[in-house]
């Protein structure tokens, strides 16, 4: 997990988890645990969005349901309205409920009896004229007043009167309407009604087909929503699990000091870092040979010890176990205790100071030299700190600029542009300087000749190689007057034989090593250079004398027998 977070990230730890769940199944076993109740949270919301959709269907259904009944209710009472008209005796008044179908079929424009009548001919005209002749004739000779002519044979009157509303008929002209019907015009009547009550009768059917259709048509809307707002829900879900799984991976690895929050993104941890230089240590360390292996343990001294009693608890890690077992056996007793444990006290420590400088210059990320000269640091980086605890340890990356960096920057630094060796070599000389470590040493890796230098206007100033060498030659002999010193140059294998040539000058104007070298083998040549280091020697003194021992009477023949019993064990 911390190899993959440190060279890919979040996803490197995303892409390593879903390969352990494939073959760890306590892992896979707590995956789907996760993932069981993420997405039962996530169902519950899915159940509410369908919930919702099938009530809104239901109450749709009642609706239409309503609307069903109401047509057929309406329906039934026209048939029953048809019935009664049929057997309606027209001589007479109507059923009230029939009023309004009657007084319709009265006032159809096209009745018969609301036609106007057609006109007369020829002769019917001569006759009426006849007729009108002999009438006033006989007024003229008849005292008697003449009555009132009785209306023409075959002609109706309009019998429609002005209501409040609009035109209608009252009641009582409902009936002299009827009264004044032939029985021809009785029959066509019927008919009206009953056409009325059908056409009616068609057109709530045609109304109630229409509803329906537009309910079936709102139901098939809402189901295919539903089914849309289902299928995102579902997958919804698929992504609130997946997001479940990847907030619960960030927040473990949090808790953990993995990664840390920056702004709105996740960014490694010093203490991520430190721990994938250790592993990168411990793979170089297999590589070295047994000698600087050995020496890379810490089995060698750092400083001045002395040898004498133990008086603090903490200096028990420097315990003297051989000398503690013996001056326990010459004691008479079986176990060490206070009075007979001896621990190596440091009286004079060794003062580490060690600078850390590499090109970052854009060629560098070709062949991945860059990701081995990290990697190659890192696993340096613990190894001094294994060694030297309380060393000084000074990362440079130099380009054009020189940048002092800490374990997260030193991972994450890219490739820049040109290759400044003098000015890394100044910051170094500064650094070592300044330091009051009597160990002193320096790593310079590049790949290439000096490009550029900083001038005394302390502008950087590229495309003059030749200006750019003597700046570094320079700058190597200032920093070669620190003493102590012992510097180290690692150039990478280049095709071009003038930039070895360049780096031993740089290394012999230094007086230190130059080591060319592949990048697959940056870290071991390090290491190795690291570990052959000239350390002080520890200084023994002989233990304390010890109080003569008093003998208590009655007790020496078993003091005796336990002396003789320990050194059969070897005391």
């Amino acid at each position: 997990m911390i190899r993959a977070l440190a060279e890919e990230g979040l996803e490197g730890a995303r892409r390593l988890l879903r390969a352990g769940a494939e073959t760890d199944p306590e892992l896979r076993e707590r995956l789907e645990r996760l993932r069981l109740r993420l997405r039962r949270q996530a169902d519950r919301r899915v159940d509410r969005i369908v919930t919702d959709y099938d009530t809104r269907i239901a109450e749709l259904d009642q609706v239409r349901s309503r609307s069903d009944a109401d047509v057929a209710a309406r329906i039934a009472a026209l048939e029953a309205r048809l019935a009664a008209a049929r057997s309606v005796d027209w001589s007479k008044m109507p059923p009230t409920d029939l009023f309004g179908d009657v007084e319709t079929a009265l006032l159809l424009p096209d009745a018969s009896w609301n036609r106007p009548p057609a006109p007369a001919g020829f002769a019917a005209r001569l006759r009426a004229l006849l007729a009108r002749c002999v009438a006033w004739l006989r007024s003229l000779f008849s005292r008697r007043r003449a009555g009132r002519p009785a209306a023409p044979a075959g002609r109706t009157v309009t019998f429609a009167v002005a209501s409040g509303a609009g035109r209608g008929l009252g009641p009582s002209d409902l009936g002299d309407a009827l009264a004044r019907l032939s029985p021809p015009q009785r029959e066509e009547l019927s008919e009206n009604v009953s056409n009325s009550l059908r056409s009616r009768e068609r057109d709530l059917q045609k109304e109630a087909e229409e509803r329906r259709r537009a309910a079936d048509a709102q139901r098939r809307a809402l189901e295919e929503e539903r089914a849309e707002a289902e299928r995102r829900a579902r997958a919804e879900t698929e992504a609130r699990v997946k997001q479940g799984e990847a907030r619960r991976l960030e927040r473990e690895l949090k808790e953990r000091g993995f990664v840390a929050e920056r702004g709105a993104s996740l960014v490694v941890t010093f203490g991520l870092v430190e721990r994938f230089a250790r592993l990168l240590l411990e793979e170089e360390t297999r590589r070295l040979p047994e000698g600087a292996r050995l020496s890379l343990r810490g089995e060698g001294s750092t400083g001045v010890y002395e040898k004498a009693r133990l008086r603090r608890a903490e200096e028990i890690a420097h315990l003297d176990l051989p000398g503690s077992l013996l001056a326990a056996r010459q004691a008479g007793q079986r176990h060490i205790d206070e009075s007979t444990s001896y621990v190596y006290r440091e009286i004079t420590a060794e003062r580490v100071h060690v600078v850390l400088a590499f090109d970052r210059s854009g060629s560098m990320e070709e062949s991945g030299k860059l990701d081995a000269a990290k990697k190659a640091l890192l696993a340096l980086y613990v190894a001094i700190r294994r060694r030297h605890p309380e060393a000084t340890i000074d990362l440079l990356a130099f380009d054009n600029d020189v940048e002092v960096l800490d374990l997260v920057t030193l991972w994450e630094c890219k490739a820049g542009s040109f290759t400044n060796t003098g000015e890394a070599l100044r910051a170094a000389h500064l650094l070592l300087q300044a330091s009051r470590a009597n160990r002193r040493e320096f790593y310079l890796l590049t790949d290439g000749l000096p490009e550029s230098y900083t001038g005394e206007d302390g502008k950087v100033h590229s495309g003059q190689l030749d200006v750019a060498m003597e700046q570094a030659l320079v700058r190597a002999g200032e920093l070669a007057t620190v003493r102590p010193l012992r510097s180290t140059m690692v150039l990478l294998k280049s095709a071009h034989p003038e930039y070895e040539t360049a780096a031993r000058a740089i290394a012999r104007t230094l007086g230190g090593e130059l080591v060319v070298t592949d990048p697959g083998r940056l870290g071991v040549e390090l290491l190795v250079r690291w570990a052959h280091g000239v350390e002080t020697e520890r200084r023994l003194l002989p233990p304390a004398p010890l109080p003569p021992e008093r003998p208590s009477p009655g007790r020496d023949g078993a003091r005796a027998r336990r002396r003789k019993g320990d050194r059969r064990m070897g005391g």
